[in-house]
């Protein structure tokens, strides 16, 4: 009799995502329903929903490239520079810049979803808000609470959450750099908002994990960029890349070893965050009435990093 073949492995992402959707349909298709909701509302999912856990998500992975990659690198001789891209720049993405090249990457992937870095001192003129997220922006620098609305100038459904100054490589980038307007940054300062825009109120259960998934997928393709460019530094300058990490030395974790750092890291807590939210009720989100840990838009473990 010839053996079994062994069942192929699935990927520890694969299971989260999935169980990720079986909650969300049991959050949102057949627990118990208000007596004025209607059956067929039943899968669909506050885009709010959407939001708070993709910035969770966000705030978690760029926490993971400043803190574990950015910060001990420089110490190590490592560079981040903007112009990174260009041939012969022996540098990786600063922070803000490794958020825009996953933005640039999901907006390819997913055009309806859109995902920007703003503030009121940007160094680069063209991240500086204007019009009604200029006005919100105001509210989160007072409250550092995040924001819902619709942009009534692209009439899009919007959320921004405050990008905090949690790490010194962002303070001491901005107060030196030559371009910057403000010179004065500290920890824990409010730098910008991360902002997040979508067309629709609702989406189903089945979009909600797929733009999950989308958003990991482009954010680890946005790290492998970056050890692609070191491919072309000079062998001086070069990382060895493998399981280890700039903390110990010149190095730099490769794809498989950032990719667990993330999962490890991210898929339970997104897991919890979905197991704690409920659609907020038809008149309209009320931040009070979250929990605690979803109030504030944080994510766990050095959320909400600034660039």
């Amino acid at each position: 009799m010839t053996s079994p073949k062994p069942l192929p492995k699935i990927h520890r992402s694969v299971l989260i995502l999935a169980a990720l959707s079986v909650i969300g349909i049991y959050l949102f298709a057949t627990a118990p329903a208000d007596l004025d909701d209607r059956v067929g509302d039943r899968r669909d999912v506050p885009v709010e929903t959407l939001f708070r856990l993709l910035d969770a998500e966000n705030a978690s992975i760029r926490a993971i490239y400043t803190a574990e990659i950015v910060t001990p690198g420089l110490k190590r001789g490592l560079a981040y520079r903007e112009d990174w891209k260009i041939r012969d720049v022996h540098a990786g993405p600063l922070p803000a810049l490794f958020l825009r090249e996953t933005a640039n990457r999901l907006q390819q992937r997913m055009p309806e979803l859109s995902l920007f870095l703003g503030s009121t001192y940007p160094i680069e003129a063209s991240n500086h808000f204007k019009g009604a997220q200029l006005a919100y922006f105001e509210k989160i620098e007072q409250q550092q609470q995040p924001q819902f609305f619709i942009d009534e100038s692209t009439g899009r459904h919007t959320a921004m959450f405050p990008d905090i100054a949690s790490a010194p490589a962002c303070v001491s980038c901005h107060n030196e750099h030559p371009d910057s307007p403000r010179k004065d940054w500290k920890l824990d300062d409010v730098m910008g908002a991360t902002t997040w825009s979508f067309p629709r109120a609702k989406i189903s259960t089945d979009e909600l994990v797929a733009m999950l998934a989308a958003y990991r997928t482009v954010a680890l393709d946005a790290y492998d960029s970056y050890l692609k460019k070191t491919e072309t530094f000079d062998p001086a300058q070069r990382p060895r890349l493998g399981d280890r990490w700039p903390r110990d030395g010149l190095f730099l974790p490769d794809a498989r070893t950032f990719r667990e750092r993330v999962e490890t890291k991210n898929s339970t807590a997104s897991l919890n965050l979905l197991l704690q939210i409920r659609p907020p009720p038809e008149r309209g989100p009320a931040v009070e009435n979250r929990p605690a840990a979803l109030a504030g838009g944080s994510a766990p473990e050095n959320a909400g990093t600034a660039p």
